[in-house]
């Protein structure tokens, strides 16, 4: 049966947007628990897709932004593109002195994951920061991290300051203030975030099963 070529409506584009943000979720129930504000964020040490070894308490003193990746989540990659919130911020927050660590816990095997995908990523993306391979998913559960891109600053005191999204506005689409900037302003000062929290969206991390 021959059918025409159409192309979808404004309406319906919208709709199918809106849908994707929907199912981009995780349910409570499914997510990792991480560790509450103000208490000390899980100390690790992950190799980066050069292989050097990196730990987290090796910045002590300095605020750190923890950002979990997945190079082929839409999410991501509108995050990182021309528009998004991750072209210019982590080039910024880095020159300012703020320590900026992407983390894919994707296993082996799942979308986006692997040594090859992840460094011929951080060249697609110009990230001029590491990304940290976490397979076993270890480091992403002890931090409750759900979804790409998960945000998460740890402050000079080495305490989780912020946890969620980079804002309210997945695909451009809501509240475009960046939460994550707002964090580390506030951080500068010397004051607690206001918003310590927002809701995490994107797609699910890619966890190996345990």
């Amino acid at each position: 049966m021959y059918l025409p070529n159409r192309s979808f409506s404004p309406v319906l584009t919208a709709l199918l947007a809106g849908l994707l943000i929907l199912l981009s979720g995780v349910s409570s129930s499914a997510a990792p628990k991480g560790p509450e504000i103000g208490q000390p964020a899980p100390d690790f040490e992950l190799k980066d897709t050069e292989g050097n070894a990196v730990r987290l308490s090796s910045f002590k003193g300095k605020t750190v932004v923890l950002e979990w990746f997945n190079p082929d989540c839409p999410f991501v990659v509108y995050a990182h593109g021309e528009k998004g919130p991750l072209s210019k911020q982590p080039q910024a927050a880095t020159a300012s002195g703020v320590v900026w660590l992407a983390i894919n816990s994707g296993a082996a095997g799942k979308q986006g994951a692997g040594l090859e995908r992840n460094i011929a990523a951080r060249k697609e993306y110009a990230m001029n920061y590491p990304v940290l391979l976490d397979p076993s998913g270890e480091v992403g559960r002890s931090y409750g991290a759900i979804t790409t891109p998960h945000m998460f600053v740890v402050d000079a005191q080495g305490k989780l300051a912020y946890a969620g999204g980079l804002d309210g506005a997945p695909m451009g689409r809501g509240n475009s203030t960046n939460f994550v900037a707002e964090a580390l302003t506030s951080l500068s000062a010397g004051e607690a975030p206001k918003r310590p929290r927002s809701k995490a969206y994107g797609c699910s991390v890619k966890y190996g099963r345990k």
